[in-house]
């Protein structure tokens, strides 16, 4: 018999981000993040594989890989409390030996560094509004600012919306400039961007960066942006389009041709997939329509970092796809005829290219995250990395067992996990688990929390309903249509795995969900009593307030509830907003939120919370301190286990 995957587990798991192969193609370098349990943190080592062979280059640095610099050196960023303030300290690493060594000191907060050509590279960094040329300042003077900010630690003041963002605070007077910085000689850094505005992406195009975004003061919706184009030779500005009326996800280069995935909201809403565009001085050319989201869409909980969703290798755009219940890599070529590369159950989460091989991480129904590569027609997958074979050795993971129904006119599927030995003839509790968004996926790859339960002796269940990503803008669409439909949808699931295992104890059904899941777990409380036990986690429970806090409040609260006047139409967000009928709640709910949440803020929870105690209705919220909407996924390791074990302590408790 296998042993059984423990809460802690997760500090052993590895996890591979940002894959980025050597200017020539020839070697692969990329991260493996890791929990350090004594700083109650992660750090970062970086690996190289070459040869057939992939090696740690770095032990005891804790640093992420920005770029290569040549063929040979890696630029890694790493950050130590002696790093003065508002500024990213750089280092080159020789790929062939040696230890790191100091390079640059940028004296700006940097965000991303792509090389341009030799010792010139773009950057995007923070400035100020009120201050954009203080990464001139010299050292003295930027210590005596920073002193003066410290003397302010104790206020915060706000003159613009947003003022805040998740993940980041605080941002009120902040903006991403771009910068062009030339290292040949002597260190110089020029920012080219204007004090207000405000970079979302940037391209390298021959020598030429492109960039989108906005100049804006007071107020931002954040939605569209404009497309521009520095010149490296003569160093101007130019605007190649300069309509704000379209979301702007990426930009890509074919044959020095420029291109962009964007949309213009206008048939499906905030959500819309993003289309394929050639950019041109008289507007946007539509390529193609992928009817799926060029990006990985699935939930999981054992992801860290990031990388990127696509790349150009010669003709052809690769990119990642969320297509179904999956995430796949699918290839355009010059004419955007598509072709699926990789499509395997589970989900793929970034990649590079070379002019022969595509590298990709890759996570499966019962293993976690390793890098893999293929040829560009997607022959010869092979997997160059066992981060975390060891780690699962002899555990019992339990495999997904697909369930399909009809709800409405839908026909959807869901899947179910079962624990080790599971037997007909004993009874069960059981977990619906549902997913954020709601332009989310649940896909067959391992979910770290999902299997802790299942060895717990539950039956855990999930389901991709109405609204979920994968299956095109008209299935995702569910504006002003909160708590109906995709209620029905998840009743109905239940009622189908109820029916598929009638050994399930009725009366023992957990219910949990985070973001949109927690805005659903508040919703099922109030409309049904099926549930023993449910756990809330960073939800809405109020629209109303949820579009006056949240950074994204205005524009996502109004365009998903179909509101057209946030301050006349409140009868939408309020029947749409849990907490209307929070009267009706019978069923005991443990509330997970974090302090620093700005998607969700911490009072939506905290009125759920409030609404059902002076009721009597039996409640319990875990506020986390210093952490924000990512909690279960990128949150301190301890605070990770801490949330899992309170869930898994609360139906414990209640199926007991």
């Amino acid at each position: 018999m296998n042993s059984a995957i423990e809460i802690n587990d997760m500090l052993g798991y590895r996890f591979p981000e940002n894959l980025q192969y050597s200017p020539d193609g020839t070697r692969l370098g990329f991260q493996v993040a890791y929990a350090d349990k004594e700083k109650n943190d992660y750090r970062r080592d970086v690996y190289l594989s070459c040869n057939n062979q992939v090696i740690q280059l770095t032990h005891t640095l804790d640093a992420a890989l920005v770029c290569w610099q040549d063929q040979t050196h890696m630029i890694l960023q790493r950050s130590t409390e002696k790093d003065e303030p508002g500024t990213t300290v750089l280092y080159t690493l020789n790929v062939n030996g040696g230890e790191a060594e100091p390079w640059i000191v940028l004296p700006f907060e940097m965000q991303t560094m792509t090389k341009v050509s030799d010792g010139v590279y773009a950057a995007l960094g923070i400035i100020r509004r009120e201050d954009p040329d203080a990464y001139l300042d010299s050292a003295e003077k930027r210590r005596e600012k920073n002193e003066a900010r410290a003397k302010e630690a104790d206020y915060q003041v706000v003159d613009e919306v947003p003022y805040w963002f998740n993940g980041r605070n605080f941002i009120n007077g902040q903006r991403t400039a771009l910068f062009i910085i030339r290292t040949d000689k002597l260190l110089k850094i020029k920012r080219v961007t204007g004090p207000t505005f405000d970079v979302s992406a940037m391209k390298v195009s021959d020598h030429d960066v492109c960039y989108t975004g906005i100049s804006w003061t007071g107020y931002s919706s954040m939605i569209y942006q404009k497309i521009f184009a520095y010149h490296m030779d003569s160093g101007r500005n130019e605007i190649i389009y300069g309509r704000a009326d379209h979301t702007i996800s990426g930009l890509f280069v074919i044959k020095n041709r420029l291109y962009c995935l964007a949309t213009d909201t206008k048939q499906y809403g905030i959500n819309e997939s993003a289309k394929l565009y050639l950019v041109t001085k008289d507007g946007l050319v539509l390529k193609k329509d992928p009817e799926r989201s060029l990006y990985n869409s699935a939930a999981v909980d054992m992801a860290l970092g990031s990388g990127r969703s696509s790349a150009v290798s010669g003709n052809s755009f690769i990119t990642l796809a969320s297509d179904e219940d999956r995430s796949e890599i699918w290839k355009y070529n010059s004419s955007f005829e598509k072709e699926v590369l990789f499509s395997r159950p589970g989900a793929v989460f970034f990649l590079d290219v070379s002019d022969s091989r595509i590298a990709f991480a890759y996570m499966s129904p019962a293993s976690l995250m390793e890098v893999y590569e293929m040829d560009h027609d997607g022959r010869n997958v092979r997997k160059i990395t066992s981060l975390n074979e060891a780690v699962l050795k002899g555990k019992y993971i339990a495999k997904p067992n697909r369930i399909d129904y009809v709800s409405g006119n839908e026909k959807l599927h869901g899947w179910v996990l079962l624990p080790q030995k599971f037997s007909k003839n004993k009874k069960y509790p059981a977990i619906l688990d549902i997913h954020g968004g709601p332009r989310t996926i649940y896909s067959e790859a391992f979910f770290h929390e999902m299997q802790v339960w299942c060895a717990k002796g539950y039956v855990v269940c999930f389901t991709n309903i109405r609204g979920s990503d994968g299956r095109g803008d008209a299935f995702a669409d569910i504006r002003d249509q909160y708590g109906s439909v995709d209620f029905e949808n998840l009743m109905d699931f239940t009622d189908a795995v109820l029916k598929k295992y009638p050994n399930i104890n009725q009366k023992k059904l957990c219910e949990t969900g985070g973001s949109y899941g927690g805005f659903m777990t508040n919703w099922i409380i109030g409309h049904t009593d099926r549930f023993c036990c449910a756990a809330s986690q960073r939800s809405i429970s109020n629209w109303i307030s949820e579009a006056f806090m949240s950074d994204i409040g205005m524009p996502f609260s109004s365009d998903q509830c179909g509101v057209s006047s946030a301050f006349r139409d409140t009868e939408k967000f309020w029947n749409h907003s849990p907490l209307k009928y929070a009267d009706r709640v019978k069923t005991p709910t443990l509330f997970i939120h974090s302090d620093q949440d700005r998607r969700c803020p911490l009072p939506e929870g905290m009125q759920m919370m409030q609404a059902l105690s002076i009721r009597g209705i039996e409640t319990r919220m875990v506020i986390f301190h210093g952490e924000n909407h990512e909690l279960s996924r990128s949150g301190k390791p301890e605070h990770r286990i801490r949330r899992l074990q309170e869930i898994t302590d609360w139906f414990d408790r209640h199926t007991a």
